[in-house]
Formats: structure tokens, sequence, C-alpha cells
């Protein structure tokens, strides 16, 4: 069995070209009209390293009006970020976190609804954490490790509406855990440990300070992140 349990087959599923990532994601955000509320319910997985936090609001426990991301202790989530310069580069950075930590809280917690993930989320984002953690959860497995994300990137979106983040991710310490038993599932280091991801985040509407998730883009066996 793989480190990633079930987890591989959603992703795969979900991988998609540039150019597809791009045109949806315009779609997307133009729909969604820079942010808002969560609306559409319905699919993600590094090595040690000391974290470098873009922001306070993606460090775990929930803060002020925001959902617990907090993940299990036997699970470390390392996200070797720089700051950006740019205020509204950094806020969307961190939500990106705040994103990936809902998600895996979601499947701590095995909860396909939980409303962690959809708080940092909107449209395919959404079904893309809703899909992953039913996975989880049907396969009867948890998350266990250490997973690693790095190599951030931060670019404003050609019409001024939106970023994409964009970074790597190294799962070849992340296992998955059987719930009912207890038993990790170890597996060696291999050209499926490491991943690229990029996630289309739309800024905050009306008085939330919230960057969201509205498009993500998983590619396997991402060469420029080894």
């Amino acid at each position: 069995m793989s480190n990633l349990g079930g987890e591989s087959v959603a992703r795969r599923a979900l991988t998609t070209t540039a150019a597809a990532f791009t045109a949806t994601a315009a779609l997307l955000l133009t729909a969604c009209g820079g942010g808002g509320d969560d609306t559409s319910p319905d699919d993600i997985k590094g090595a040690d390293g000391a974290a470098k936090s873009p922001s306070a609001s993606a460090s775990g426990p929930a803060a002020a009006d925001r959902p617990d991301v907090s993940v299990p202790k036997d699970l470390k989530l390392v996200f070797d970020f720089d700051k950006p310069s740019d205020a509204k580069h950094a806020a969307a950075l961190a939500d990106a976190e705040n994103y990936i930590r809902a998600l895996k809280h979601g499947i701590a917690e095995q909860d396909a609804n939980d409303p962690a993930y959809r708080f940092y989320s909107v449209a395919q984002a959404t079904q893309y954490a809703k899909s992953q953690i039913e996975t989880w959860v049907k396969g009867g497995y948890t998350v266990y490790g250490t997973d690693k994300y790095y190599d951030d990137e931060v670019t404003a979106m050609s019409d001024g509406k939106g970023a994409v983040v964009s970074f790597c991710r190294n799962q070849a310490k992340s296992y998955s855990k059987e719930i009912k038993s207890g038993k990790v599932h170890y597996t060696e280091e291999n050209p499926d440990s490491y991943q690229k991801f990029r996630l289309l985040m739309a800024p905050p509407s009306g008085d939330s300070k919230v960057w969201k998730a509205v498009t993500i883009e998983v590619i396997g066996k991402a060469k420029e992140c080894q």
C-alpha cells in the first residue's frame, strides 16, 4: 500500500493541465465575485524541517472568528514558507496554508463535512477537500507522520482579482494509519513523494479578511520539487 492510503485515486482524478487550471480559475473567480460564502460542497498528502509560518492565523488552533485547524500530535505539518513582503500576497499564502491544514483537520476528525475546509474554500477547492476526506474515511485511514510544504510562490492574477499560490510538497514521511488497528503503513521515498500544488485564492469580500481557495491543481511526480 502507498503512503497515500486511498488518497492517490482521488488525487490522480483531479490533476489538471496548466491551461485547464488557468481557464477554470478565471471562470470560477468571476462566478465567485472574488469571495463570498461557501455554497457548494465536494478531494490531497512530507520530510523534516523547521516551519516558517506566513502568519499567526495559520498556526493551528482557532483564532478569533476562525475555525480550529489543529491536527493530532502524531501528524506534523511543516510549512517552510517565506513570508512575501506584499501584504496581500502574504495573506493569500497564509490562508492557502490554512486550507491545507483544514483539509488535514477534516481527515483527522473523519468528517467529510467539517466546517474548517469550507471556511477556507469555495467551488472546486471545496469539492476537492470533501472528496479527499471521504476517500480517507471510506478506507478507514487517518494521516500520520511529517508532511512538508516548501518553495512557495505567489503571483497576482492579471485582472487584479485574486492570486495564484504555488508550492511543493514532500510526503515521503507522511503515511496512512488504520483507524481501528492503529497500524501505520510505512513506505520508501519515491517519485510519487513529490507534488506541485497550485491554488487560486480569491480575495476577501465585504467585512471578511479571509482569502479562500477557489481551485486547486495537484501535479504528481513533480521533478521541480525534488
